[in-house]
């Protein structure tokens, strides 16, 4: 398997691929492994979507693999427009960080001070707080909200807070949202006028916008492993889209101090709470030397690593959500010159069709596969199942999105993540008994950034009201 793998390797391969032309040819040590990495990708069905390498400023490699759509009659280009998921967050914190420098907003402004009529839980989340996720508040029923109006009454009615804020971790949407509406209070204008003004135009984006409609010129679909396009419009305005150079663009004018201060950018990055929870902006380094960061939004997956001391960033921007987050590891090595893996053939994409028609013979082909296989498909990464069994309870299967979380964490009984998730499972099916007994299992292995915590607090309320 190890001499096939270094074959595969020497090769340049040809073909599958929608190649955009190299910009610049003084990094073609690395062009011959990048493209290889990628073919196999493509090849083996787990990327479908952009990439992008660039050092100093010049571009390393870049190609478009796949299709706009899941119908897969239009290739990609390297204009593609996609939902870069969580990042987009970036560019709401660094609004709120804009408008702080300006002295328009402070960081202990309390909630309470923007004309939101939200309860007296108000008057005790900052600005800090949101930025953090630590406010404390609950998250909303986002799946049966429509929009911005719904989701303002949803907060309204929430009669009391999670914890302290600032004592507790809970990493939702909630948060991002009210800054947008702070935002829109301190600019008087809407936060996707705001970047608009501030940071799309000054900065020359031009595959840029947001809440754009399905026909938008250069914007992709999403699309499932069967090739079906998924739903992915969410409920609140100001969702980014973004093509992957000016997500590039993005990165670079945010780490050379373009749009807020170092200072400013140094307080984005790291959790001012809590030294090992996520930031809004992702990740980085204690020394401040990377940045990284990842996002899903329902099929659409991106990433990036970008490391401030060798000008150097990697970028993935996909439209059928697989592998990017494996891959791009891989090509960071690959540009730091250390031993990167093959990503395998996914063994959710291969059971998930089994699975959603009948969850017994499913995992029975799991466990065939597993013997048959082992070398193939990916049996070594827990999110392989994790997500699955979140694509069994989005399509509201319960009872086959808890045999699969139940299959995970006998699978990976030490990953707190996946107690995490069988909870949630239950906890949705009303099975609050068992919710909580994989909560605290959960808390056990070590909690899952305040989350598990926050449900079993919830879910003891619920226990003590019904009594």
């Amino acid at each position: 398997m190890k001499k096939y793998i270094i074959l595969i390797l020497s090769l340049s391969f040809l073909g599958c691929s929608n190649a955009q032309k190299q910009e610049t040819q003084p990094f073609s040590k690395y062009n011959e492994t990048i493209d290889s990495l990628m073919q196999i990708s493509f090849e083996r069905g787990i990327y479908n979507g952009n990439v992008l390498v660039t050092r100093n400023d010049s571009i390393v490699y870049q190609k478009s693999f796949g299709y706009t759509d899941g119908s897969g009659q239009t290739e990609l280009t390297k204009k593609s427009i996609f939902s870069p998921g969580s990042i987009a967050k970036e560019f709401v914190a660094v609004s709120i960080m804009m408008l702080i420098e300006k002295g328009d907003l402070h960081l202990d402004d309390k909630l309470s001070q923007f004309d939101l009529e939200l309860p007296a839980w108000s008057e005790k989340v900052t600005i800090k707080h949101l930025l953090n996720f630590t406010s404390g508040i609950p998250q909303i029923d986002y799946a049966n909200v429509k929009n911005d109006k719904g989701i303002l009454e949803g907060l309204q009615l929430l009669p009391s807070l999670l914890f302290e804020p600032g004592t507790g971790f809970n990493y939702n949407n909630n948060s991002i949202f009210l800054q947008k509406k702070i935002i829109e209070n301190a600019s008087k204008k809407t936060f996707q006028e705001f970047a608009k003004e501030n940071i799309i135009i000054p900065l020359k984006m031009t595959n840029v916008g947001f809440d754009l409609d399905y026909d938008y010129p250069n914007r992709v679909r999403c699309f499932d492993v069967h090739k079906q396009n998924t739903a992915e419009m969410p409920p609140s305005k100001g969702w980014l889209w973004v093509s992957i150079d000016d997500l590039n663009t993005w990165i670079t004018a945010l780490h050379n101090y373009k749009l807020i201060s170092r200072e400013s950018l140094k307080s984005l990055l790291k959790n001012q709470y809590f030294e090992n929870q996520r930031s809004i902006l992702g990740s980085s380094d204690d020394l401040f030397e990377t940045h990284s960061h990842g996002g899903q939004f329902y099929q659409f997956e991106a990433a990036f690593i970008s490391e401030f001391k060798n000008d150097l960033n990697v970028l993935l921007m996909s439209n059928n959500k697989s592998k990017s987050f494996e891959i791009i590891e891989s090509l960071h090595n690959i540009m730091k010159g250390k031993s990167f893996s093959l990503p395998k053939k996914s063994i959710y994409r291969q059971i998930r069709k089994k699975c959603h028609e009948n969850i017994e013979l499913g995992i029975q082909y799991y466990y065939d596969l597993k013997k048959s296989s082992l070398e193939i498909y990916d049996f070594e990464n827990p999110n392989e199942l994790n997500g699955l069994g979140y694509d069994l309870l989005t399509s509201k299967k319960m009872n086959a999105s808890i045999e699969i979380f139940k299959l995970a964490v006998s699978e990976f009984p030490d990953n707190a993540n996946l107690y995490d998730s069988l909870g949630e499972a239950y906890y949705t099916n009303k099975q609050y008994d068992l919710a909580l007994k994989n909560y605290n299992k959960a808390v056990e292995l070590g909690g899952t950034n305040g989350n598990a915590k926050a449900k079993i607090e919830e879910i003891k309320n619920i226990l003590k009201s019904n009594e």
